[in-house]
């Protein structure tokens, strides 16, 4: 048996890292040197391709630390086979700096936009399985709350998949579902 405690600091730690290492891509060029402050301002607006990645990211992040967080269980340990699953989970999150570098560099690539919204997917999958599996999980708005979020996401990373094969210009934005979570957690409580 494992103590929920120290999996809920390795949980917070992983987060914590993997959300300040998404930024480390968005960044000006070094051979940029702007004359003025307008070459500075087209440079940074330049950068787009790649701070919409970095936005997406770090919401999906927050949103599932967040859910994570949320999770009500009164079980005080956990056995083998579900930290075996919340690893996993983990190992997905730490990954995301990755799979975010590779869709901010090569957006206008299917097979970019394929890997970022799969790992997206496979996250979401994920967190609904540890759900399910979670011992003596409290029921409650709590609970269909942070369920619906996980269908969102997982909903979002699909329409992002299917926007790939129509346009690539607009694959992403399928993701920016993402941002409605919070009013349909507050909208579920009413």
């Amino acid at each position: 048996m494992y103590p929920k405690a120290r999996l809920d600091a390795l949980h917070d730690g992983i987060f914590s890292v993997a959300m300040t290492l998404l930024v480390l891509d968005v960044r000006l060029p070094e051979e940029f040197h702007p004359r003025d402050g307008a070459e500075l301002w087209q440079g940074i607006g330049n950068l787009w391709p790649k701070f919409l990645p970095y936005i997406l990211s770090f919401t999906v992040l927050g949103l599932r630390w967040i859910a994570g967080i949320e999770i009500r269980s009164r079980a005080e340990y956990y056995d083998r086979a579900y930290v075996n699953l919340w690893l996993f989970y983990l190992l997905l999150i730490t990954c995301v700096p990755f799979s975010t570098i590779v869709v901010g560099r090569y957006a206008s690539l299917a097979p970019a936009v394929w890997l970022y919204a799969g790992h997206i997917l496979l996250i979401a999958l994920v967190s609904m399985r540890m759900m399910a599996l979670t011992p003596h999980l409290e029921p409650g708005d709590h609970l269909r709350a942070k369920q619906m979020g996980a269908i969102l996401l997982v909903g979002s990373a699909l329409l992002t998949i299917i926007l790939s094969f129509v346009d690539l210009r607009i694959a992403m934005w399928g993701l920016a579902l993402n941002f409605v979570q919070p009013v349909i957690a507050r909208w579920g409580r009413r």
